[in-house]
């Protein structure tokens, strides 16, 4: 039961990353989706992405802290730590 609330917190954290990147890349971006992530892998800023993407966490976090979903909300963090993760590997390498 409390690993099926923590993976259904982290698919949760992870389609809200992937949404925020989309809104963000549709409000500032010139270019198409595929053209904007291209460039970015290309350009070495994929991280500035992903960040601001993880920004709309914050939304599915505190609602469910709000509903004391508590399992779901510790779900979402882990995808907001893997996010960072993966910004530092891509720092890195």
């Amino acid at each position: 039961m409390i690993k099926k609330e923590i993976s259904i917190g982290f698919l949760t954290g992870l389609f809200a990353n992937i949404i925020g990147m989309l809104i963000y890349i549709l409000i500032f971006s010139e270019v198409s989706v595929s053209q904007t992530i291209t460039k970015s892998i290309e350009g070495d800023f994929m991280g500035t992405l992903i960040t601001a993407g993880a920004i709309l966490n914050f939304l599915p976090f505190f609602v469910f802290l709000k509903k004391e979903q508590h399992y779901r909300a510790r779900g979402v963090l882990m995808a907001s730590i893997m996010a960072a993760l993966v910004i530092a590997i891509l720092k890195l390498v």
